[in-house]
């Protein structure tokens, strides 16, 4: 049976690519603010430093909209150019797969882990433009969800390089990290790079993607062993948890149990006190 050829169903749904409506609608949004901060810059440099950008001076006198404004500055046209370059090509696959909604809280909640980041990290003089800080829990993100995905492209005379997700993502936060120690004075943007990256990391494991951290690994292994001991019989209990736990009393007392021995105690309660099943 031959299927070049044959006419699509009429009732079959055309396919169309997905939209990247968030994406589009936050590099748009990028491109209006920095283009009004130029403006404004131009005219008014005081005011975007003083009054828009983060800084503990203006967390000091209740400038609450910092919060809000500084979270797309741009340091420059080059920062500028960059971010939008890296989050549009990375992004348009992030948003594919964890749909527009995901896509954009992704984003915010950089931005202001961002934020809280170069409140914890950087002296109290510096002031913060913290765009970056979204880029950076995208690529992370996108890091994390595809780690082994080789990212290729040839830049004019320089050969076809290749370059592991991970790596991109653990190359970010290399960066942010050793600007965070070395430039720490006047106008940032860089410190928002570590809050963003650590924001996009945690969102992706929270959505399920990436490999179990270790505090994951310890709540799987508790929570199987858990599961286990509820799934013994009382005579099987006994002979493996509470037996061991009677002898220890017997040679060191009450007094020596660990806090994992008491509660098997407690669990051999439980257990008499259930009705048969």
């Amino acid at each position: 049976m031959r299927l070049s050829g044959r006419k699509a169903s009429s009732h079959a749904p055309r396919w169309t690519p997905r939209q990247r409506v968030a994406l589009l609608s936050l590099i748009g949004v990028n491109f209006a603010v920095f283009v009004a901060q130029q403006i404004l810059q131009a005219y008014q440099p005081a005011v975007v430093v003083d009054y828009l950008g983060l800084s503990y001076r203006g967390i000091d006198r209740a400038y609450a909209w910092q919060f809000f404004s500084a979270m797309f500055l741009q340091a420059g046209a080059f920062s500028f150019a960059g971010s939008m370059i890296v989050l549009y090509f990375i992004g348009r696959d992030v948003e594919s797969i964890l749909g527009q909604k995901h896509f954009f809280y992704l984003y915010l909640f950089g931005l202001a882990g961002g934020e809280v980041g170069h409140l914890f990290l950087m002296p109290a003089t510096t002031v913060l433009f913290a765009a970056p800080g979204g880029v950076a829990a995208v690529v992370v993100a996108f890091a994390t969800i595809l780690p082994d995905l080789e990212l290729t492209q040839s830049l004019f005379f320089i050969p076809t390089a290749k370059l592991k997700a991970k790596y991109l993502g653990s190359a970010l936060f290399a960066i942010g990290l050793l600007l965070v120690v070395f430039d720490r004075q006047g106008v940032v943007s860089h410190s928002a790079l570590l809050g963003g990256a650590a924001v996009g990391w945690l969102y992706a494991h929270l959505l399920g993607f990436g490999r179990p951290s270790f505090a994951q690994r310890i709540l799987r292994r508790r929570r199987m062993e858990g599961e286990r001991r509820r799934q013994m019989s009382l005579d099987e209990f006994i002979a493996e948890e509470i037996d061991p736990v009677l002898e220890k009393i017997s040679r060191s007392g009450f007094g020596s149990l660990t806090w994992r021995e008491r509660r098997a105690l407690a669990e051999a309660r439980e257990k008499m006190t259930e009705p048969p099943q």
